[in-house]
């Protein structure tokens, strides 16, 4: 890739998956990814699980806190070559559509911060959330994006939104 490709993960609260996503790729793509992340309801902080959990695997968390999507709709705002929503359709989340030209896939995962249970159950969602967005990174970042046409990219970034961990 020639240039730094600009990625934002969508969700509705922002406080977990998305901010996990933004963690994991800003590191995973050692400088030819800028990973951002945005809620279309911020819960207005970031769950300390989610901070916690990066932390302990070595991901940088300074810098990371909820914040709105119409943030990156302002003028000044950075240009998107993805738009990632990773909010789980199946709970009946409501994700806004992003505007504008950027391509976008879904990669719905389960919001570990609507978990119950024991403490050991909620910290499990946690990790599995944590894993899969992992994976999927790990695959988003080896694609041969300067090989492929747009339509193939598509269906190549969607394709990973059914990729589990492991």
């Amino acid at each position: 890739m020639s240039r730094v490709m600009n990625v934002l993960f969508l969700c509705t609260g922002n406080s977990a998956r998305s901010i996990l996503a933004e963690a994991i790729l800003n590191q995973q793509g050692a400088g030819r990814f800028h990973s951002y992340s945005a809620g279309s309801h911020p819960a207005g902080q970031v769950h300390p699980k989610a901070l916690d959990l990066l932390a302990r695997n070595h991901y940088r968390v300074t810098g990371l806190h909820s914040k709105n999507w119409s943030e990156f709709a302002q003028p000044d705002a950075p240009v998107m070559d993805f738009v990632l929503t990773v909010c789980d359709k199946a709970a009946g989340e409501v994700c806004p559509l992003w505007p504008g030209q950027p391509m976008s896939a879904h990669w719905g995962v389960p919001d570990p911060s609507a978990a119950s249970g024991s403490a050991e159950q909620i910290d499990r969602a946690f990790m599995d959330a944590f894993l899969v967005l992992t994976r999927r990174i790990s695959l988003f970042t080896v694609l041969p994006f300067e090989k492929l046409d747009r339509l193939a990219l598509q269906r190549e970034v969607s394709a990973i939104g059914s990729v589990q961990a492991g």
